[in-house]
């Protein structure tokens, strides 16, 4: 069964592309003009008014490009960005999500593994992502090489370097979950050029995730634009804005992850501690995708995932926890591996580990004073748990 991705942008659609396991068909979305907001029944909509202004200066002008919510996925791209390359990739990786949603929603479930078809060849959902995944950046034709917590080697996807860009992604968080129908999804990175080793997350010129949950949504972020942004997977096809996110506030809302650390780290259990005694509202899946969107769709909360001596770490930097703080950042918000930004941190290996927290400034602050007595982000003012 030979099938292949096309990938568009603007409106002019990409050349079609077959291999041995290739995509299954996806019907191009209609023309990308502004989107009107209707519900099931004809109503409209009732969303944000916000709108992103980002304004560029060259030689003698100025002018300014202005994000509606409302917008396309393309139309958003196209204004926030002139960079070609990166709209595609963009683009491709979300016909990806689009598929792999349906995919992770039709998977036929028995024990504790989930599969569906991708061709002719029954594949367990994450492995199905996976190809989907790789397919997609193959087809973008700007991705130079790509890794996966599932392959965790650089494969060659034929881009160019000049130009191109690497991605590393986790194909489907939560795979383990799928079969009780939890909230899964996809996280990936995007870095210049042909180095996804030595690098930070600060270098990335991208970052998203698609949360697969009772809606399908696309979040992402571009270093040189404001705000983290999601867009709906609508019925007919198309990704559409729905929300803009420039501030992670105050909030009592937790996601601790990890907590049979608490066992041998007591400042980490004094830090949940202190969550209960102050009546934080408990909102954790299990699941780092959905946990971690709530922070950006809520404007509030904290996630957190810290290690022990016998609770190691388990969240790799290069295909999660990096692309995260780039989201949970770009959204206002910070991110701590408990001394500093974890975009500050250097991938030395593919597999490099981390514990991590995500949230606003005064939880990262309580975070990094509760577990090692200070806090890069204010000198000595001891808050909350280490009163």
């Amino acid at each position: 069964m030979e099938t292949g991705i096309a990938c568009y942008s603007r409106g002019a659609f990409l050349p079609t592309v077959s291999s041995k396991h290739s995509l299954p068909s996806i019907p191009p979305s209609s023309s990308f003009k502004s989107l009107k907001s209707s519900s099931l029944f004809g109503e409209s909509l009732r969303v944000s008014s916000k709108s992103t202004l980002k304004i560029s200066r060259t030689k003698g002008a100025s002018f300014i490009t202005k994000c509606e919510i409302g917008d396309s996925l393309e139309e958003f791209l196209a204004k926030a960005t002139p960079d070609k390359g990166l709209i595609r990739l963009m683009v491709c990786m979300g016909e990806a999500l689009r598929t792999i949603s349906f995919k992770v929603k039709t998977a036929s479930c028995g024990g504790t593994q989930c599969v569906n078809s991708f061709g002719d060849e029954q594949l367990a959902v994450d492995m199905l992502a996976n190809n989907l995944l790789f397919e997609a950046l193959k087809h973008s034709h700007f991705c130079k090489y790509a890794c996966s917590e599932e392959i965790p080697e650089l494969q060659d996807m034929g881009g160019p370097t000049e130009g191109g860009f690497s991605v590393a992604f986790d194909p489907l968080d939560g795979s383990s979950i799928v079969d009780t129908n939890f909230t899964v999804g996809t996280i990936f990175g995007v870095w210049p050029g042909d180095k996804l080793i030595g690098v930070t997350g600060k270098d990335q010129v991208a970052a998203a995730m698609g949360v697969l949950g009772p809606r399908t949504t696309y979040v992402l972020a571009l270093k040189d634009f404001p705000g983290t942004h999601e867009f709906l997977l609508l019925d007919e096809g198309k990704w559409q804005h729905v929300k803009e996110t420039n501030e992670i506030g105050e909030g009592k809302l937790f996601s601790p992850g990890n907590l049979r650390a608490t066992f041998d780290n007591a400042n980490y259990a004094k830090l949940i501690d202190y969550y209960v005694k102050e009546k934080y509202t408990l909102r954790y899946t299990g699941g780092m995708v959905p946990d971690v969107n709530q922070i950006i769709v809520k404007e509030k909360g904290i996630f957190t995932n810290v290690t022990s001596p016998t609770a190691k770490a388990k969240l790799r930097l290069l295909f999660e926890v990096a692309p995260l703080g780039l989201l949970i950042e770009k959204a206002g918000g910070y991110s701590s591996d408990g001394h500093k930004s974890v975009l500050e941190k250097v991938i030395e290996n593919i597999d490099d580990r981390t514990q991590v927290a995500y949230g606003s400034k005064n939880e990262i602050i309580r975070f990094e004073e509760t577990l090692y007595g200070s806090s890069r982000l204010q000198g000595g003012v001891p808050v909350g748990a280490t009163a």
